[in-house]
């Protein structure tokens, strides 16, 4: 049921807001070499009230410093 909602309305979906990286698809292997489907969410930050991911907001800070140097 959860893969419906966020099939549909894709305001659940997590993004950043500068480069648009979004979730992926990734596996779990066990030691008998099973593999179980899960999702890898971006690592989401509150930057300014705005969703960015970690490398953006890296990009954003460094560029800041340059300018404010």
């Amino acid at each position: 049921m959860n893969h419906l909602i966020t099939s549909i309305n894709p305001k659940f979906m997590p993004k950043c807001e500068i480069c648009l990286k979004g979730p992926k698809k990734a596996a779990n292997r066990s030691h008998s070499k099973v593999k179980t489907l899960r999702r890898q969410n971006p690592n989401l930050q509150k930057l300014d009230g705005h969703k960015v991911c970690t490398k953006c907001r890296r990009t954003i800070t460094k560029k800041f410093a340059e300018m404010t140097a």
